[in-house]
């Protein structure tokens, strides 16, 4: 799990626009006619329409995306009853999700009253508003006798998540776990730690999904649900046992197949385990501590698949795998309800997906070569783009065909295509370039680190087991920034390359350069000067291998920390240049933009070195670059130095690089417009290609260009990425934020990843 300091959330939920939500127009609004139609009076023609039809509300209102996420506070994961108004941010955080991972837009809702009656008239009352309904964080039992009222009150798609989400996504990863230990689901002993909403929930669904309910053993606080216990209220008794001598968690466990645990951390030992049949399954789902940890289990015993809640670990049994997905399928299909046929839909989908190859980009963001189904992978990742067009288009089968949707798809293709293309690449790829980083964390060098943002970066990739930094700076100045701003930065190396403390370093490194320089006019003497320099010092230590990878220039003009490296490090074997490559990230995904910082009017052939540095470095991120020369003319449409020099560049690729998928001179929109290239220019290679690299004519073009997007287009620019050296050295912007400055040291150890 990842690691965070109190001031890093408040801050996360309080910088900027408080909170974590907002709603935004979908139609124009610029104009006074457009606010005719909008609002009065053109709004009233819809009003009539749903009025005669309620059914239009579907049609001219955005109620057919729109859940609520609705809860009154009384058991929030990990806090417990803090009441409506405190589980707010909560609640935001769910809208969040259903966003980014379906498109679901969110109201998030807090119902403040612990009266079931009062709750159900609350929520009754304004469902007409909504597509759907999500409940959330509500105590046990009242939670049961919530969402049955609800349920048959209402027409529209409703669930407790806390009850099903984790019901859904176990149940998937039971079916596939009992399946590898070469058992069968009717024979498995099982035993569940915990008896609340989602325990009950979860049994019900492995029921379902072929458990025989003699064979769950069930327990609470007090030890075994057994007949011969009086204290069992209805929804325990359903589960009480006849079995003998079970009082105890101990007990139950010995000789049992699976073990659930919906309780809390550290309540299972490895005794327990190993007294468990052969090629056991135990599911530790507590959060965030589980009932035993993910090391301890796999310790126990050899014969074992451990699933926990928990991202740091394999089997993730994680909610998002779902409700998003059964939401979006339920919403496109208006289905009255969510039934057990969507549910169990959603539960053969999730486990018929981890049966299928896993995604390059899956396995680049793990740290994997190949994850297959088996011990270690029978629940997908959350980050598998696949979960929409796959468990959404079940649910929505499921629906239709058991009679409870209002909207029917006949073309299902084309309704896949319709869930990929909802949710934006923006953030997908360094999402999975965070987590392959986190696989094999580096040693990065800080150059700047008398600087409170780098600090604070520095400290969040450590927090984060991104990267090891170690920091170059004045100790006292550093001491202080700390102090300041109350950061933890404990057992990191701090080094003032002045001191004297590294006065044998710096004459070790001093020596080492002058060897690669002293043809080249530097003296041993001016070496040992630069050495007291940062850069040259932090340098140093890449190439000598004290570090993996350097990050600096927040406070200083480019060239300065670039020198440096190019002096101390050099450019890598077959490459005569180094360049700057720019990832821009946007809606539509990420675009690579080169060369942004470091040749001012390249050659041709410059342009090809250029080119192939830039293809290079996109492929380290299981990309496969499409790449457009850019220019002020298509195809040599018009005279000039410009075209002449990339059509020579284009020519040259062909010949020496055919596997390449390159293509120009283009004029930029032709690039990224694959329409108006198809219409103009059908001969093209990248036609149909959705070209994702852009290689500029000259820096200024590219600088500008990058600098517009960032500015006015809304992308995030990631970079500059310094291509071509031997070993890692990456310089920011002037001015770089802490998540700049974090996304830099991200991609600065995944290229040391790659070069070692």
């Amino acid at each position: 799990m990842s690691n965070f300091h109190k001031q890093d959330a408040l801050d996360y939920h309080s910088q900027g626009r408080p909170g974590k939500i907002e709603v935004i127009p979908t139609k124009p609004y610029s104009t006074q006619r457009d606010l005719t139609l909008a609002y009065s009076p053109g709004v009233a023609e819809p009003c009539l329409e749903i009025e005669k039809n309620p059914e239009d509300a579907y049609k001219y209102t955005a109620k057919g995306n729109l859940v609520a996420v609705i809860s009154n506070g009384t058991a929030v994961l990990g806090l417990g009853d803090i009441g409506a108004l405190a589980s707010k941010p909560v609640m935001e955080g769910k809208g969040l999700l259903f966003k980014i991972f379906a498109d679901i837009d969110v109201f998030d809702i807090e119902v403040d009253t612990t009266n079931i009656d009062d709750f159900v008239n609350t929520v009754k009352n304004i469902a007409c508003t909504f597509g759907g309904i999500n409940l959330e964080d509500i105590k046990s039992p009242e939670c049961f006798e919530i969402e049955r009222r609800l349920k048959a009150e209402l027409n529209i798609p409703l669930m407790h998540d806390d009850q099903h989400g984790t019901a859904i996504i176990s149940s998937a990863g039971l079916i596939n776990a009992v399946e590898v230990s070469g058992k069968k689901l009717a024979d498995v002993k099982l035993v569940i730690n915990g008896a609340g909403a989602s325990a009950i929930s979860c049994a019900k669904l492995y029921i379902s999904v072929g458990v025989r309910k003699e064979n769950i053993l069930m327990y609470d606080s007090k030890g075994a649900l057994t007949t011969d216990r009086k204290d069992l209220d209805e929804n325990k008794i359903f589960f009480a046992s006849t079995r003998k001598g079970v009082d105890k968690l101990a007990d139950g466990m010995k000789g049992a197949d699976v073990f659930v645990g919906l309780s809390k951390g550290n309540i299972l030992n490895k005794e327990m385990v190993q007294s468990m049949a052969p090629n056991c399954i135990v599911f530790a789902l507590a959060n965030p501590t589980p009932e035993i940890s993910y090391e301890d289990a796999i310790a126990a015993r050899k014969d074992i698949i451990v699933a926990t809640g928990r991202s740091d670990n394999p089997n993730q049994v994680n909610n998002v795998l779902g409700f998003p997905f059964i939401f979006r399928g339920a919403l496109d299909v208006r289905a009255n309800t969510i039934n057990e046929e969507m549910k169990l839909a959603a539960v053969k989908a999730i486990a018929d997906l981890a049966k299928e190859p896993v995604p390059d980009y899956v396995n680049l963001a793990y740290g994997s070569k190949n994850l297959s189904f088996g011990t270690d992978y029978i629940i997908p990742k959350p980050i598998d783009n696949r979960l929409i067009s796959t468990v959404s288009p079940a649910v929505a089968k499921a629906a239709i065909d058991s009679g409870i949707a209002a909207h029917k798809i006949t073309d299902w293709d084309a309704y896949k295509i319709e869930l990929d293309n909802r949710l934006g690449k923006d953030n997908r790829l360094m999402r999975s370039l965070v987590n392959k980083a986190k696989t094999n964390p580096k040693r990065v060098v800080f150059a700047d680190a008398n600087d409170y943002k780098m600090l604070k970066a520095a400290q969040m990739v450590r927090d984060e087991g991104i990267a090891k930094p170690i920091l170059l700076g004045n100790k006292q100045k550093i001491n202080e920034l700390i102090e300041e701003y109350r950061l933890d930065i404990s057992e990191m190396p701090i080094i003032n390359p002045f001191e004297s403390e590294h006065e044998a370093l710096r004459n070790d490194f001093a020596e080492a350069l002058w060897k690669k320089r002293g043809r080249k006019g530097l003296t041993l003497y001016e070496c040992g000067r630069k050495m007291t320099e940062r850069n040259y010092f932090g340098a140093m230590m890449v190439e000598t291998g004290v570090a993996d990878a350097m990050i600096s220039g927040r406070a200083a003009k480019y060239s300065v920390p670039v020198i440096p490296a190019i002096q101390c490090i050099g450019t890598a074997d077959g490459n005569s240049r180094v360049a700057g490559l720019y990832m821009m990230v946007t809606k539509r995904g990420p675009f690579f933009f080169a060369d942004c910082t470091m040749n001012v009017e390249p050659t041709a052939e410059e342009l090809v070195e250029i080119t192939t540095l830039t293809a290079n470095t996109v492929k380290q991120y299981n990309i496969i670059p499409r790449i457009a020369m850019l220019s002020y003319t298509n195809f040599g449409s018009a005279e000039g130095e410009v075209p002449k020099k990339v059509q020579k560049a284009v020519k040259i690729l062909h010949d020496k690089y055919p596997g390449l998928i390159v293509d120009g001179d283009l004029q930029a929109n032709f690039a990224v417009n694959n329409n108006l290239l198809k219409e103009q220019f059908s001969f093209s290679s990248l036609v149909d290609k959705d070209v994702n690299t852009l290689i500029f004519p000259n820096l200024s073009s590219a600088n500008i260009a990058y600098k517009l997007m960032q500015e006015l287009g809304g992308a995030e620019a990631i970079g500059p990425i310094l291509m071509g050296l031997k070993k890692p050295v990456h310089v920011l912007q002037l001015g770089s934020s802490v998540r700049e400055i974090v996304n830099m040291v991200t991609i600065a150890v995944i290229d040391a990843q790659n070069k070692r």
